[in-house]
């Protein structure tokens, strides 16, 4: 039986696309445990696109095209130490994307999502730190019957965290390249969570990230190695 995905447009990223965390958390469903998934074009929205097996993982095709794929990984990072939440909320505060945003409507961290609506993790500079963070706690939309949050959106709050712990020109836009993650326990909703980001490292426009998903009671439930492009944003 051929296996398909459709990307809602709630799941956007940029208003055309989807949010490419979560698009890759539906990618990676189709494997075991820890994975690395690849976007090779903006993934469309309200398009059915087959998953099929190739090359040791799964790929996702919207007719010939390409759009991701994924394998499995090993993702090992230094996770720093959890903020506090009441740190967290401090930090969100100097959110750069209250200020300008080149998606404002992005599922994960668009200010102008409402509650209930996208995750609203808005990333900002931890005091004394080179992190970014943010509080979370996820509405009950976003869990399974067992009232824990589904991976796909651990995978999309994973993401956006790192394309603001690193500054990047005016007039460009952080663009999705690689996401690896590895999950670890659950999340439950309701759940006071803490997500934070960092950069590890840059190459030119290419920029490699760190991000990490704490538990209320603070325990890493998630970590994940990122590539990011800067982009023209659309002016």
């Amino acid at each position: 039986m051929t296996q398909t995905i459709t990307i809602a447009r709630r799941f956007c990223g940029p208003p055309d696309s989807g949010n490419g965390g979560y698009v890759c958390g539906r990618v990676a469903a189709f494997l075991d445990g820890p994975a690395v998934v690849r976007l090779h074009v903006p993934p469309p929205l309200e398009e059915e696109m087959e998953v099929r097996v190739a090359s040791g993982g799964v790929e996702m095709m919207r007719g010939e095209t390409v759009v991701a794929t994924a394998r499995p990984a090993e993702v090992a990072l230094d996770v720093p130490p959890a903020p506090t939440y009441s740190e967290a909320e401090i930090a969100a505060q100097s959110y750069a994307g209250h200020r300008t945003h080149p998606f404002p409507t992005c599922f994960v961290c668009g200010p102008q999502r409402g509650r209930s609506d996208g995750l609203r993790i808005f990333p900002g500079k931890h005091a004394g730190t080179k992190l970014v963070a943010s509080p979370w706690i996820p509405d009950g939309a976003l869990g399974g019957a067992d009232g824990m949050v589904r991976p796909e959106f651990r995978w999309a709050a994973l993401d956006c965290p790192g394309a603001f712990s690193f500054e990047r020109p005016e007039h460009t836009a952080p663009l999705l390249g690689e996401l690896a993650v590895a999950l670890a326990g659950e999340v439950g909703v309701g759940e006071r969570c803490v997500v934070v980001g960092w950069e590890l490292a840059r190459d030119g426009r290419r920029h490699y990230t760190g991000t990490a998903l704490f538990s209320e009671s603070g325990e890493c439930r998630g970590m994940a190695k990122a590539t990011w492009f800067e982009v023209p944003a659309n002016r």
